[in-house]
């Protein structure tokens, strides 16, 4: 097995063991456990507990984007795009337990805020994403003319509250029928007419 693939060995078995646990109550005995390695053997691929953290999360969110651009790949008309990136990045946490549970334990992982946000560079490539699909359908003259900057912000913005509200303040009310409802209103709100 090569260094690349023993990272993701590492990473997934992270996330694992602080969605079982917790970050505060995991140990990196815990983890090296898992992996039946010595706590020392992490050492060479993380600084410390904090750095295996943030790389697992980190690894778990790029998995998400590539399942997402997966879906959307050959998919050549720009509203099924759209949707099927809207659907899809929202489906996406249910999906993955360990992700969600670590999402539940620290809300902090999503943020509004971009002074706070410790997955920055992973969020402007989603942010990215969505602008690619605007600009497609702004070329195709399928999407009225726009900002595409500011609308790809908000929609992210939009994006992460659906998120935070379906998985981490849920409230036990379902929310699929009131996404389904904003990916609608955004379509529709981004056609020509």
């Amino acid at each position: 097995m090569d260094r690349k693939e023993k990272t993701v060995r590492i990473l997934e078995a992270a996330l694992r063991t602080f969605a079982r646990y917790g970050f505060k109550k995991t140990t990196l005995e815990d983890i090296a456990g898992e992996l039946g390695m010595t706590k020392g053997n992490l050492y060479l691929y993380v600084k410390d507990k904090r750095d295996l953290y943030e790389k697992s999360v980190a690894h778990a969110f790029r998995e998400w984007q590539e399942r997402v651009a997966e879906d959307m790949e050959g998919k050549k008309d720009v509203v099924v795009r759209f949707r099927v990136m809207c659907v899809k990045a929202y489906q996406y946490l249910s999906l993955n337990e360990d992700l969600q549970s670590v999402v539940l334990r620290d809300p902090t992982i999503f943020t509004l805020s971009a002074g706070e946000d410790r997955f920055y560079s992973l969020n402007v490539a989603a942010v990215e994403m969505i602008k690619g699909v605007l600009e497609q359908g702004i070329r195709e003259e399928r999407f009225r003319k726009m900002d595409v900057d500011p609308m790809a912000e908000f929609l992210f913005s939009i994006y992460i509250m659906f998120i935070i509200r379906a998985y981490v303040k849920s409230e036990g009310t379902p929310v699929e029928a009131i996404f389904e409802a904003a990916v609608d209103l955004m379509i529709n709100g981004l056609l020509c007419r």
